[in-house]
């Protein structure tokens, strides 16, 4: 099979953003009273705001009706919007592997768990091309789920199965298999790990992968 499209998640993949996540997630963890844990970022690492926002409240001890995981959700959004304005760096590997994929003609979508206020202030800093970005508020079931891929797949026009999804976390790399497409994993989170199977690699960086990677990983 040939590679059809690359799909690629946002944070800590894509640009170098887990350490502004965890600035935030640090200061949220003072307002409820508590001190961050390495291990609660690993465990919600790559879920939406949804889905990571009670975690951390119930880590915490504290209440999870609506109007507590809709404080905390818009306290982060907003101390994230702030720091994304320092334009987080692009990951080593990224700008070389996007313009070898644009220049074979491939089509690339970016496919996030983040809401679309904090991709659009990551694109707005010029990184891409990308023919299509699908964010976390909208689509109805985040990643682990395979929705996002398999959404993004289907406004591509290509089969799922010819995708490779480029990840750095347990709940991404689960829904890009779920979705039929071949993964590769840069874990960047302390304690995320991720097992190889005949059509998931893992690297260290993106600096280590190039275009024939993914054709092979696709073919095989």
């Amino acid at each position: 099979m040939q590679l059809a499209a690359v799909l690629w998640d946002m944070d800590g993949l894509l640009v170098d953003s887990e350490p502004l996540w965890t600035v935030a997630e640090v200061a949220l963890a003072a307002e409820l009273g508590g001190t961050w844990s390495d291990q609660l970022k690993a465990a919600i690492a790559g879920t939406r705001l949804d889905v990571a926002v009670p975690a951390i409240l119930e880590h915490y001890g504290c209440e999870t009706d609506a109007a507590t995981i809709a404080w905390a959700s818009g306290w982060l959004l907003s101390r994230m919007i702030h720091l994304y304005a320092e334009n987080p760096p692009l990951l080593p590997g990224v700008p070389e592997l996007l313009a070898a994929v644009h220049q074979a003609g491939i089509p690339q979508a970016l496919v996030s768990s983040s809401y679309r206020v904090l991709v659009d202030a990551v694109l707005a800093h010029g990184v891409g091309p990308f023919a299509l970005t699908l964010c976390g508020d909208e689509v109805v079931h985040g990643k682990p789920h395979p929705e996002p891929y398999l959404t993004a797949a289907a406004r591509l026009g290509v089969d799922p199965a010819g995708c490779v999804v480029l990840e750095d976390s347990t709940a991404g790399v689960l829904a890009g298999e779920a979705a039929g497409c071949a993964v590769l994993a840069v874990p960047s989170v302390p304690g995320v790990t991720v097992l190889e199977t005949g059509r998931t690699l893992v690297r260290q960086s993106l600096a280590a992968v190039d275009l024939a990677m993914l054709q092979e990983l696709v073919a095989g």
